[in-house]
């Protein structure tokens, strides 16, 4: 018999990943979102969490990007 997750395949960057997997790691065990890590660019994860997973990497984006001075 077959058994089927239903998941959404992410695929990134090694640092993005990492960026991914810290979060991951850094929630309660009940709410973990990863069902897989496929390779050090791609990850399997719960489908509900897509639209975390992208607030996240755009607030962390947000924060790493340079703004020149307006000076």
């Amino acid at each position: 018999m077959v058994n089927a997750i239903k998941g959404v395949f992410v695929s990134c960057d090694i640092p993005m990943t990492q960026f991914i997997v810290n979060m991951n790691n850094s929630m309660p065990p009940s709410q973990r979102f990863i069902i897989h890590v496929l390779d050090s660019t791609h990850l399997f994860v719960q489908p509900q969490v897509e639209g975390m997973i992208r607030s996240a990497i755009s607030d962390f984006r947000d924060q790493n990007s340079y703004e020149k001075p307006t000076s």
